[in-house]
Formats: C-alpha cells, structure tokens, sequence
C-alpha cells in the first residue's frame, strides 16, 4: 500500500499538487504519453508561493518520468495485444 499523502514532505506533496494542475501532452501519431506542459511552471509556483522551487520541481519532473514510463508501458502492452487479435 502506498504511503499516505500527509506521509511524504511538504515539497513531495507540493509537486503531487501541481501536477496534477499541469496539462498532459500526447504524441498525435503513436498515441504515446510524452509528460507534461511546463509551460505554466513558473507561474503555479509563484500563485502558491513554493518557497523552496528548485526542490518542488525535482520531484515534479520524477513524478511526470514515472508516470511517463508507466502510461507507455501500457501503452505499448495494449498496442501488442490489438496487433496479436488482429492477426487471428
């Protein structure tokens, strides 16, 4: 079970947050997950005055590698599993 959101930092709780207010961007051709938009970074950070930015954004952009890897591994699995029907 994973640990509690109170359990991790106030930093670690912080990008969490602010992630999931970033804007998901998504490859047209191959469908594949390539992160988030970090065009809004600075802005989110200075709206809810994140003292300590170069930590929040370190977790920030470990959270979005994660969760890049996983989605394209899923991906990846059902794009294997459509071909392998198609061809029976």
């Amino acid at each position: 079970m994973p640990p509690a959101m109170d359990m991790y930092p106030f930093e670690v709780q912080m990008a969490f947050f602010i992630h999931g207010l970033l804007q998901d961007t998504w490859d047209g051709m191959s469908g594949y997950y390539m992160g988030k938009n970090m065009s809004g970074l600075g802005e989110l950070l200075d709206i809810y005055e994140v003292e300590d930015k170069k930590t929040v954004v370190f977790f920030l952009k470990h959270i979005d590698s994660q969760k890049a890897t996983s989605i394209n591994e899923e991906v990846r699995r059902k794009s294997k599993e459509a071909s392998r029907k198609a061809k029976r």
